[in-house]
């Protein structure tokens, strides 16, 4: 193995590399690129949740003189519902297309649908009277016999927490360009797996893969709402077939509530039983979680308790609410972040009754081994993140007494919680390229939904290579592109990461080892592993005469390029070592004692999460997650009316959001550590795990300023008072 000596970037907290591009409004998203002579199209919704059509009268907007079209039946594509009817309120039922998008807008104000309506069922508490269902993710977990432990343990919490339903509420609102040449199509949009997405226009179009070019270089925010092909954007792609024009269809906000699916609402009961000494007994975990009738998707907060604290008796089980809305899907956390808030706050209320603090009730559970399958820890150092975390946060300076410090009317409480989220890793190739001018490309057909991927994969394989960050280029968003891993789950780094440093490894051992065999280089008869690469120059270490560029030795073989492509394929390490991201997340809040208000003074968090490729954007990420974080505490909740399943404040000024005023002091660390058994740069995901803990702590501070223990989410003004 040769050795390049410029490997400084990984681990160096540089700017992103398409940041110029951002700021400037260079970089384009799906509804800027500019395809010509493409139409407009707009949708036209469902106003019921449930119903068969009885008619849809389209004359006024055919009258339109831009419309060009109304399309009312789509009989070349396949959705996951019954087209013909209605299954949830905002559901496509017709398109109208323009010359402009405002005639398209006006022409879709003008068409009336006459509905068949039927019994709906749009309220999960409701609804779970009549039809819970066993979830469809497998059989409940148990190990021991967690209720009889339960019952004759000496200390009991046992409780019931709630969580609304939080909306997707990305910058970009989805679009997308479809355009057709003769049996094959080209889409630029916004998606998060471009070969999953291209896999899925496949299947719902019925035309091969290979016919198929995703194009999507930018996206602004997904957070799991891209990453699964929704009906709207199969739509685009079959009017443009139908009217053999390119098409943008532009979605709402409104709209987008409908269509990009949310973190379902969700209902536990967590109860735990202990030893006088704090030690846990039994634990026993049940969720109840809202679904659509007709998709697959379903949260599954009973997970991460299985294993994140030592409890030899454990019994989960989940339960599924089918109703008439739009199908859910992933939201940052997902799952997780559910199940630790009813986790962490029912340890809060144990340490509270045992008089312990909450963070020594927590070591005093700290498992050695996955208590679901007696697998070691790849790496578990949830102890030195909170020991860390409460140095840097002045956790010593928590007062135990709920209530007991003040600043005028304030209430001022700290509290804490654990993050947990399991390692993904995908098989991802790339194709890595020195061209004779000494610059090098890199190509993978993966996703920026915003963690700064063009970043750090130049990065990576700027060390690699031996060259300066500004003489690589990597290249995504195109499913030309060799295919990568969906970006979800946290796996983007470790299993696209992992693919660009192989690749690009295998290209430097591939010019070293022609140059060394080459008789007119002066690296000739040199042994490959003796060769150092300092900015793109190949040397005999030790022997500064003995060197050549990638540059010099390309020209004078006259080849314009050397390139090589390969594939990470992560090693089966998962039945043998439970691998997790961790993290210990601390919150101070005030809450106003006449008013109610509860506001996050600040935030601090620590996190197991592997090697870091970048700190900036680690940090970034870290900021982000608190910040959705006290959204979903304090502010995020879906507000339906359960007449006709319409979400009322499907809007940024009714739906509640953090803004600037929200967000307060946050900060984050990382511990300096590999996981080595995870991938084969030792990475781990975080944008998933820098939420999960967050919501919890945050109530759990609640607690500590006011005495109210509270277990639904958000926590409101009423909530307090």
């Amino acid at each position: 193995m040769t050795t390049p000596l410029s490997g400084v970037l990984t681990g160096q907290p540089l700017t992103r590399v398409d940041g110029r591009l951002k700021v400037t409004g260079a970089a384009l998203y799906a509804a800027d690129n500019p395809v010509p002579d493409h139409l407009h199209a707009v949708l036209v919704c469902s106003r019921v949740s449930r119903a068969t059509v009885a008619s849809i009268d389209t004359d006024a907007a055919r009258d339109h003189p831009d419309v060009v079209n109304v399309i009312t039946h789509f009989p070349g594509i396949e959705l996951p519902y019954d087209i013909s009817r209605v299954n949830f309120f905002g559901q496509p039922l017709a398109v109208v297309v323009a010359n402009t998008f405002e005639a398209a807008t006006h022409g879709a104000a003008l068409v009336s649908i006459r509905y068949n309506e039927e019994p709906q069922s749009t309220n999960l508490d409701d609804a779970a009277e009549m039809g819970r269902e066993p979830s469809r993710m497998g059989a409940p977990y148990a190990r021991g016999d967690a209720d009889t432990a339960l019952r004759t343990a000496p200390v009991v919490v046992d409780r019931e927490y709630s969580i609304a339903r939080n909306y997707h509420n990305p910058m970009e609102i989805p679009a997308t360009i479809a355009s057709w040449d003769g049996d094959r199509l080209t889409v630029w949009d916004k998606v998060q797996g471009i070969h999953y997405s291209r896999a899925a226009y496949s299947g719902a179009l019925g035309i091969p893969a290979e016919n198929i070019r995703v194009i999507s270089p930018f996206v602004g925010g997904a957070f799991g709402s891209a990453g699964e092909t929704w009906p709207h954007q199969f739509l685009a792609a079959e009017i443009s077939r139908q009217l053999r024009r390119p098409v943008k269809l532009s979605l709402t906000r409104p709209q987008m509530y409908a269509a990009i699916g949310y973190r379902p609402a969700s209902r536990q009961r967590l109860a735990l039983g202990a030893d006088r000494d704090g030690r846990f007994l039994a634990t026993v975990h049940e969720s109840e979680v809202e679904v659509s009738r007709y998709g697959g998707y379903e949260d599954s907060p009973t997970e991460g308790t299985r294993l994140m604290y030592t409890s030899p008796a454990y019994r989960s089980a989940a339960t599924v609410v089918p109703l008439d809305t739009s199908e859910s899907t992933y939201m940052r956390g997902p799952g997780a972040v559910t199940g630790a808030f009813a986790l962490e706050c029912a340890i809060d209320e144990v340490a509270e009754q045992l008089r312990l603090d909450p963070m020594e009730i927590r070591f005093r559970n700290e498992p050695t081994v996955d208590q679901t399958n007696g697998t070691p820890f790849s790496t578990r150092r949830l102890t030195e993140c909170f020991r860390r975390g409460a140095d840097a946060f002045g956790w010593s300076r928590r007062n135990a007494t709920p209530g007991a410090v003040r600043d005028g009317d304030q209430l001022i409480g700290m509290g804490t919680a654990s993050a947990l989220y399991h390692t993904l890793r995908s098989p991802s190739s790339a194709m890595a390229r020195i061209n004779s001018d000494g610059r090098a490309e890199i190509f993978a057909a993966a996703s920026d939904i915003g963690p700064g991927t063009y970043t750090a994969m130049t990065q990576l394989a700027a060390d690699a290579l031996g060259l300066p960050l500004d003489r690589v280029t990597f290249s995504l968003g195109d499913s030309n592109y060799p295919q990568a891993a969906t970006q979800y789950g946290s796996q983007g780094m470790a299993s696209i990461g992992s693919s660009i440093e192989i690749t690009a490894n295998m290209l430097r051992d591939r010019i070293i080892r022609t140059a060394v065999l080459d008789p007119a280089s002066p690296l000739n008869g040199a042994r490959p592993d003796e060769i150092d690469i300092v900015d793109g120059q190949m040397q005999v270490r030790g022997d500064s005469g003995r060197a050549e560029t990638y540059r010099d030795m390309l020209r004078r073989r006259g080849e314009p390029s050397i390139e090589a492509s390969e594939t990470y394929t992560p090693e089966d390490v998962s039945a043998r070592f439970s691998m997790h991201a961790y993290g210990a997340v601390f919150a101070e809040v005030a809450v106003d004692e006449l008013l109610g208000t509860v506001r996050v003074r600040r935030m601090y968090a620590v996190y197991d999460a592997g090697r870091i490729i970048n700190p900036r954007m680690a940090h970034s990420q870290a900021l982000g997650g608190m910040t959705q974080g006290i959204g979903m505490a304090l502010l995020e909740s879906a507000e339906v009316d359960y007449r006709d399943g319409r979400l009322v404040n499907a809007n940024l000024s009714d739906y509640l959001v953090p803004v600037n005023a929200d967000v307060p002091v946050l900060d984050a660390a990382y511990l300096d550590a590999r996981d080595d058994i995870a991938d084969p740069i030792g990475v781990k995901g975080l944008g998933e795990v820098v939420m999960v803990g967050v919501p919890a702590a945050i109530a759990n501070a609640v607690y500590n300023a006011t005495g109210r223990r509270v277990n639904d989410l958000p926590i409101t003004i009423e909530s307090m008072l």
